[in-house]
């Protein structure tokens, strides 16, 4: 449960070494969350990840998680909710592929729309089935400005993110009048492990910029953040341009 102040004292990370979810983890235990689950495949980074947040004061579990599995969701997800509640479930995991490589190799491009949506659905479905016997808590969906309109340059993960907004949008509307509350989280350029080397998009961001508007969203229970708030008016007009415009943009 929150403390008197509204500070979550739990918090599972679906994505254990995500440069977003740990951000958002160490400006959480900041706050006073005490209790903190890395949900992962097992690596040195996830403990490596799992240490640092340790001396900052949490009380950190990892736990092998594989987006892959969906098979495997419902037990090993079962076992962190059944430890005790949780208060933030952050599903931060995803995988951004390679365009060029993944429209020639299906099956690469099958295993970036299996992590981030359909690995995405299983876990969100699971997660948001526990914090409802709860009768609180808050799922935060990490989406992406990405999935607002494909673009040619990444229109393989761009639809990924699409149907994983739709679906979070659509929990959170089922989830209604709960208690619960899903927070679809949309950021643009993200400098982070997961664009290293790529060309620097206008209005970039960062890990830590993503994590605070993440936790103002939760204060103020938001449904949608955008990440800077400008990509919100810059999106709105890009999804209703005229699409022989639109594939003319070096975008």
């Amino acid at each position: 449960m929150k403390d008197a102040f509204g500070a979550p004292q739990s918090l599972l990370v679906l994505g254990g070494t995500s440069d977003i979810g740990l951000a958002t983890a160490r400006r959480l235990v900041a706050r006073r969350t005490r209790t903190v689950w890395l949900a992962g495949r097992p690596s040195a980074g996830l403990e490596a990840a799992a240490g640092e947040l340790r001396e900052l004061g949490a009380k950190v579990r990892t736990v092998a998680f594989d987006a892959l599995d969906p098979a495997g969701h419902e037990a090993l997800l079962g076992k962190v909710f059944a430890d005790g509640d949780i208060d933030v479930v952050l599903l931060a995991f995803g995988i951004l592929g390679d365009q060029a490589r993944d429209e020639n190799e299906p099956l690469s491009a099958v295993a970036v729309a299996q992590t981030n949506y359909t690995g995405a659905v299983s876990a969100g479905l699971v997660c948001a089935a526990a914090l409802r016997r709860q009768g609180h808590g808050s799922l935060v969906v990490l989406s992406s400005v990405a999935g607002e309109r494909a673009r040619r340059a990444n229109f393989i993960y761009g639809s990924s993110k699409a149907g994983l907004d739709a679906f979070a949008q659509g929990l959170g509307d089922a989830l209604h009048g709960t208690g619960v509350q899903v927070m679809v989280v949309r950021p643009g350029f993200v400098r982070s492990k997961m664009t290293a080397g790529l060309a620097e998009a206008p209005l970039a961001t960062t890990p830590e910029a993503v994590a605070e508007a993440i936790e103002q969203g939760l204060r103020w229970r938001s449904e949608t953040v955008w990440v800077p708030g400008a990509m919100r008016l810059v999106m709105s007009a890009l999804r209703h341009m005229p699409r022989q415009v639109f594939r003319r943009l070096p975008v």
